[in-house]
């Protein structure tokens, strides 16, 4: 039997289940983990109207957060092209979270409440992710996302740190690239688990850790491993055989913006290994707002709106769903970029800017 893992973000009384992820060995082990919390059964791990789209979630979004789990099946399995974080994205084995970023784009889908979701068949995901590596062959040539292997993003609209503490999915996947000899996998990850250090990547997973100035993570990131603890874990990420970059994201213009990411950047360098300096690479990501995510934000968060919705600095564009996104006003963007971009260089001269935007 599967023993209890303890995890401050998560205190799990309530799993959501459908019934054919309690036959699955690993269905079975994750509810062993909570042998506690009361089980509901639903339909489809899509649909529950308790935790999706009621907008009385909202005075309870944190709560639902710490309290839920839905288990379920992944049923569709794709690799879906991406270019820019990965070469594909794999097909997810969680999706929602423990931690509430004021700035994430999964509520606006999932409705008002999003925990986390993890999925029972990752035999299933595994195989279908081994074939597609194998079809791929060897990189015919370098891109932007890696040299040599296929980058794979195994935690798109999870965090992996986060539900490698709820199941054995992450170290399974973590297992499966560190023998693939092709490809790569690689997450981003706001939270520090250390469990992770006793693994055996061999190189073959790519942590992103997202970084932003102390003074926006008080803000926004809320209920996450501190700045200081995500730097500090680097080095030690780096001697375990993992390949470290870092995300600069998501950028906040506001006043004083850049003079604290030049602290940021400084606290960086003081504190990375030359073993961590000669692999590093970064992501910047200016932010992206959504009209919906901000209605959502007014009703638990407010405070955070008064750095993410500004509507003096940003531009609209319609979105795929019918919303509203907003992104800083084009061409003010492009010195913001420029400055931030120009900081690094001259902080960091050994540090890949992958891409920015």
């Amino acid at each position: 039997m599967a023993t209890t893992i303890r995890n401050p973000l998560l205190d799990i009384r309530r799993i959501y289940v459908e019934p054919a992820a309690t036959e699955l060995p690993r269905g079975q082990e994750i509810l062993a983990r909570y042998p506690d919390a009361d089980r509901v059964e639903i339909e489809s791990h899509h649909r529950i109207p308790e935790l999706y789209g009621d907008e009385a979630n909202v005075a309870r979004w944190v709560r639902i957060k710490t309290e839920a789990l839905v288990l379920g099946i992944k049923k569709s399995l794709t690799a879906r092209p991406n270019g820019r974080s990965a070469d594909f994205i794999a097909p997810s084995t969680a999706n929602g979270c423990a931690m509430a970023c004021a700035y994430c784009y999964v509520p606006r889908r999932k409705g008002y409440s999003n925990p986390i979701t993890v999925f029972a068949n990752i035999d299933k995901i595994l195989g279908y992710v081994e074939r597609h590596a194998s079809r791929q062959g060897i990189k015919p040539e370098p891109n932007q996302v890696d040299p040599h292997a296929w980058v794979y993003d195994i935690g798109e609209n999870s965090d992996c740190s986060v539900d490698a503490t709820v199941s054995d999915n992450v170290r399974d996947l973590v297992d499966l690239f560190a023998r693939l000899p092709n490809a790569k996998a690689s997450f981003a990850t706001k939270y520090v688990n250390r469990d992770l250090l006793d693994w055996n990547p061999r190189g073959g997973t790519r942590v992103r850790f997202s970084l932003m100035p102390q003074a926006d993570s008080k803000l926004l990131d809320i209920r996450t491993s501190p700045i200081a603890a995500r730097i500090e874990a680097i080095n030690d990420f780096v001697a375990a055989g993992y390949e470290i970059h870092v995300n600069f994201s998501p950028v906040v213009v506001r006043d004083g913006w850049l003079e604290d990411w030049s602290t940021l950047l400084t606290h960086l360098d003081d504190t990375l290994s030359p073993e961590a300096k000669a692999q590093l690479a970064a992501e910047v990501i200016f932010l992206t707002h959504n009209d919906r995510l901000h209605e959502v934000n007014l009703g638990w968060h407010p405070k955070a709106e008064e750095v993410l919705w500004r509507p003096d600095l940003q531009q609209a564009k319609r979105s795929e769903t019918g919303g509203w996104n907003v992104r800083y006003r084009t061409g003010h963007k492009g010195r913001y970029v420029t400055a931030l971009t120009d900081l690094i260089g001259d902080r960091l001269p050994y540090c890949h800017i992958r891409y920015a935007f």
